[in-house]
């Protein structure tokens, strides 16, 4: 059935993101290879993000990102240890806490070079969570402003609505999702995509090497590949708000209407 919006679906910001992350870096590769010519190569590069603010560190046994809470446990209590122990927390007063733990978050990213020297040409990045946020977000843009030095151009796709945005000067006009090129011939200068919730996702060029003309990527047409794929609607919880941040009201309002009218409303 698919997903029942027209553009991104906002119910992937949440639990399943990491998945379709690479199942949509797959699918944005593949529909590159079939346009490049052999002179390129597209590969996929997995990067490894330290993540020191995430809450979500611990897993349950159905390996499913869980939140760190306060909660009271009840210890076991035997009477020698009532004996030995004159004071002593009663269970009620005994708290677990979760200690923040940093952790590598893998990230899949395209890579279309030259075949033959391996040249890096063009660099895809689909944000994630951790690129947006405090030290995740500075250590992206240290990597950024690197490769903003070389003679490679960068297409950066931002589908989270929460979050930093990419550093830029200037301000963003307000959108919920972003897709951004910075062409080697156009720097220091971004063009931006700026894209709304009820429309579909953009086509984008994405440049290779002089005077070879750009391919495109649909990307629409790579989310719904993933849907097709994976099945996802199977998977999102309809009957729920979408993941944090809240929607406005009139957004929430049509949110729940292309719900209803897809038939995902229970």
């Amino acid at each position: 059935m698919g997903s029942p919006f027209p553009g991104m679906d906002p119910f992937l910001e949440g639990e399943m993101w990491m998945e379709f992350h690479d199942t949509l870096a797959s699918e944005i590769r593949a529909q590159v290879l079939s346009q490049l010519s052999p002179r390129y190569v597209a590969f996929l590069n997995k990067h490894y993000w330290l993540d020191t603010d995430s809450l979500e560190i611990i897993s349950d046994e159905r390996d499913r990102s869980l939140y760190p809470d306060v909660h009271v446990v009840e210890l076991p209590q035997t009477r020698a240890a009532v004996a030995e122990y004159v004071i002593m927390a009663t269970p009620e007063r005994v708290l677990e806490l979760v200690t923040p733990i940093p952790q590598e978050i893998p990230a899949l990213s395209i890579e279309i070079r030259d075949v033959a020297d391996r040249r890096l040409v063009t660099v895809i990045e689909i944000l994630s969570p951790v690129n947006k946020r405090s030290k995740g977000w500075e250590d992206y843009n240290d990597k950024r402003v690197e490769l903003m030095g070389t003679r490679t151009h960068l297409v950066e796709i931002d589908l989270l609505r929460a979050g930093r945005r990419i550093h830029l000067l200037g301000e963003l006009p307000p959108a919920p999702y972003f897709c951004f090129l910075s062409r080697v011939q156009r720097r220091p200068r971004t063009q931006v995509f700026p894209i709304g919730l009820r429309e579909p996702l953009p086509t984008l060029p994405i440049p290779l090497l002089p005077p070879d003309p750009d391919v495109t990527l649909e990307l629409q047409t790579a989310i719904a590949a993933c849907f097709k794929l994976v099945r996802y609607e199977r998977l999102l919880d309809y009957t729920q708000p979408p993941p944090p941040p809240e929607l406005s009201a009139e957004d929430a309002q049509w949110v729940q209407e292309q719900i209803r009218v897809a038939g995902y409303a229970k």
